[in-house]
């Protein structure tokens, strides 16, 4: 059966599927940026300076980063050995378990240093599992889907990540207009217990989905698919790490450093940084599936390598129009950015993981895009805060970003256009 005579019920399973456990997961997941300087720098991370309080939390935040290539070596290990389907679920469950685990921790002032290496810890199992996530889901969408709408149908995975992200702002927003000191006690706690509930959500959506019809007609012939990659596929994972290194650079930086610069250097309220990263979370949400079908018709790369160049040239103008400290112009810098980031990150990922063959697609590509997270995206906040305590300041932290940028930018340029290749073939 090929691709495009497959029933279109279970291609809407599978995407709906991937789309909810992805929300679920990007929830999560980023509803620990979100609390790092609101909370964790205070209750499990205390600091006479609040700057060298945050920078600590901010370290435990990059420690999750760590253990996403360790969950992408297993679950792609086992996604390309048994199936997308089951890590699918394993990696969902075992998120939700961490999460919830966090909203009951004791704190500093309970249990002393206890409390920040048990929430480290389930930072780390969260990591863990989240390292196979993104790639299973848009393996299963993409491998699923027809040739000519792989870009289309793969762009909602990267979209639902904004969505949990709203999600999890929605969250926070819920609770961080309670007193004070009811927030610090129990308030902050509630986003992450209401993981419990989203988790058994997404986890009945995702038993109905069928497995990638790929996988199931091209199972792999290796025993160890990570060894395959790297003794055959070695240059595709170094410009797969690079591809992906820009965006997780200055996603990040937009949604955890900039939100901890704005309320602890220019001293605004914290519904600021939240609702600005909702209205740029919406811009992904409302462009992602276009700028998808922009790839399917334009090509991958094309887009990967303007959405790189025009990120780039905003990164200056958005820090600022930051440093304005004007509401409606911080907003607008969140849009813009966010949608410039938008017109790469929609395609990146189903562009990295056409590059590999089926029987090692998933090792590879989790890899990859796991790699670069960490080297991009964990340590993004930690250099952007010891940037900014620099002669150069803020404007050392616009260099980083732009350069990073330019890393996604001609890596992108030095790997194959995908968009009308046959990858259930290979």
């Amino acid at each position: 059966m090929t691709v495009e005579s497959r029933p279109r019920p279970a291609l809407l399973r599978v995407t709906i599927g991937s789309f909810v456990g992805t929300v679920i997961e990007q929830y999560d997941f980023l509803l620990y940026g979100f609390m790092t300087a609101l909370v964790f720098n205070t209750l499990f991370f205390p600091s006479s300076d609040p700057t060298v309080g945050t920078l600590v939390a901010f370290a435990g935040f990059a420690i999750g980063f760590v253990a996403r290539p360790i969950g992408a070596i297993v679950a792609g290990h086992y996604g390309d050995r048994i199936g997308r389907k089951s890590m699918l679920v394993m990696t969902l469950l075992v998120a939700g378990l961490a999460t919830t685990a966090m909203g009951l921790l004791p704190t500093y002032a309970t249990i002393g240093i206890w409390a920040p290496v048990l929430l480290i810890t389930l930072r780390i199992v969260q990591g863990f599992s989240y390292g196979g996530e993104v790639t299973g889901a848009v393996l299963m969408t993409t491998e699923f889907a027809p040739r000519h709408r792989r870009g289309y149908i793969g762009s909602f995975v990267p979209t639902a990540g904004p969505a949990g992200l709203l999600l999890a702002t929605i969250a926070i927003m819920a609770v961080a207009g309670m007193d004070r000191a009811d927030f610090l006690s129990y308030g902050w706690r509630i986003p992450f217990l209401v993981s419990a509930v989203l988790v058994l959500v997404g986890l009945a959506i995702r038993a109905t989905a069928p497995e990638s019809p790929a996988f199931t007609e091209t199972r792999t012939r290796h025993s160890a698919p990570i060894l395959e990659v790297f003794r055959r596929h070695t240059r595709t994972v170094l410009l797969g790490v690079g591809t992906g290194f820009g965006f997780y650079v200055v996603f990040y930086v937009l949604l955890v450093f900039a939100g901890s610069y704005l309320t602890t250097q220019l001293k605004l309220p914290a519904q600021v940084p939240l609702i600005a990263v909702a209205i740029g979370s919406i811009m992904v949400i409302v462009l992602g599936p276009l700028c998808g079908s922009l790839s399917d018709r334009f090509g991958r790369r094309p887009m990967i390598v303007t959405g790189s160049a025009l990120s780039a040239l905003f990164s200056f103008a958005f820090f600022t129009l930051l440093g304005t400290g004007s509401t409606p112009l911080i907003y607008l810098a969140y849009a813009l950015a966010f949608g410039f980031m938008t017109i790469m990150y929609a395609p990146l990922i189903t562009f990295i993981a056409e590059q590999f063959p089926t029987a090692v697609r998933f090792s590879g590509a989790s890899v990859a895009g796991q790699i670069g997270a960490v080297l991009g995206g964990g340590l993004a906040p930690l250099i952007a805060t010891a940037l900014l305590l620099t002669a150069s300041g803020i404007w050392a932290v616009a260099a980083y970003v732009c350069a990073s940028l330019l890393v996604s930018l001609a890596s992108a340029l030095a790997l194959k256009e995908t968009n009308q290749s046959d990858i259930t073939a290979e």
